[in-house]
């Protein structure tokens, strides 16, 4: 499962799947979200400010990621 890496608290469902290369811009991110075919932690999720934390997890057309906080250096 792939992990997306955030530095502040949260990051926005948009955000995170342009983040994670599976949509190519943010009007593309809006369209497959209003869409319904984006779940977070199992429900399809329709609000593209959706703000997610760590260790929520986001599935796309047969893709899966997982929030992670970035790791102090």
């Amino acid at each position: 499962m792939q992990e997306v890496r955030i530095r502040d608290d949260y990051i926005k469902l948009g955000q995170a799947l342009k983040l994670a290369g599976l949509v190519e811009s943010g009007v593309d991110a809006k369209i497959v979200i209003q869409d319904g075919q984006v779940k977070v932690n199992g429900r399809v999720e329709t609000q593209r400010g959706k703000k997610l934390v760590e260790n929520d997890e986001v599935s796309f057309e047969g893709s899966t990621f997982v929030i992670k906080s970035k790791e102090l250096s």
